[in-house]
């Protein structure tokens, strides 16, 4: 499944306490918001590949920018693409994304001292070797301690426990382009990503919410509330004079 769906529902509590949210339009089979626009399959491309391709191991399997097989290896599309056409998909919706994301954190950031990305996506249910184990529900990836305080990802966690979702960190989902291209913990421009279960929220099949949609909408909106509270609490550095 190359998509989040009905991830946006997730959100709404968030919003509705003031949340600034970006939702993509589009599935992450027409391109993936969180890769680097350069993370491109060259097989994918007819004609001679441009310099300067990220060709990456995650690429040459087909997960680059432009997904080239659903997650079973079905192939997704039925010919290569001129590299005009995916320069076309990175300026219609990549570039866009994430100009509108900066440029949400630099006014945060000058109005409260401090701003956080919060990523939301979802994610498969997670199986565990050891039945005695409890597979998370909630993943926080935080690039190992390099997007963001240790402090928020240990409110993440704690949050989603108190509200019944086992949490994690940074395995099997750490982030990625978008954590490494917005975050700047110097500057206190904190980045996070969260993966929730998709089965918390979606029926067996995995296509429509199912009576647990709410419970997920709360723990977004706690997370949320929690941040704010949290982030507003941390003491603004004193401007040398």
């Amino acid at each position: 499944m190359l998509e989040d769906r009905y991830a946006d529902l997730l959100v709404t509590g968030a919003i509705e306490r003031g949340a600034t949210v970006f939702v993509a339009g589009h599935a992450r089979a027409w391109i993936d918001l969180n890769r680097d626009p350069r993370e491109i399959d060259p097989a994918m491309i007819a004609g001679a590949p441009p310099a300067g391709l990220i060709t990456s191991n995650r690429a040459r399997h087909g997960l680059g920018l432009i997904p080239r097989h659903m997650g079973d290896s079905t192939p997704l599309w039925r010919r290569k693409f001129t590299y005009s056409e995916i320069a076309q998909r990175i300026a219609d919706c990549h570039r866009p994304y994430h100009e509108a994301i900066a440029s949400a954190l630099t006014a945060a950031r000058q109005r409260f001292g401090i701003a956080i990305l919060l990523d939301c996506h979802s994610m498969p249910p997670i199986r565990q070797s050891d039945r005695r184990v409890i597979p998370p529900a909630l993943v926080v990836g935080d690039r190992f301690g390099r997007s963001a305080s240790g402090r928020f990802g240990d409110l993440i966690e704690d949050v989603a426990r108190d509200a019944g979702f086992p949490a994690a960190r940074n395995a099997p989902y750490a982030g990625g382009y978008s954590l490494d291209l917005h975050a700047a913990p110097q500057r206190r421009v904190h980045a996070l990503q969260i993966e929730i279960d998709r089965s918390r929220y979606l029926d067996a099949s995995f296509d429509r919410v199912n009576d647990g949609l709410e419970s997920a909408q709360a723990l977004i909106r706690d997370i949320f509330d929690a941040l704010c509270e949290e982030s507003l609490s941390v003491p603004r550095p004193i401007a040398a004079e």
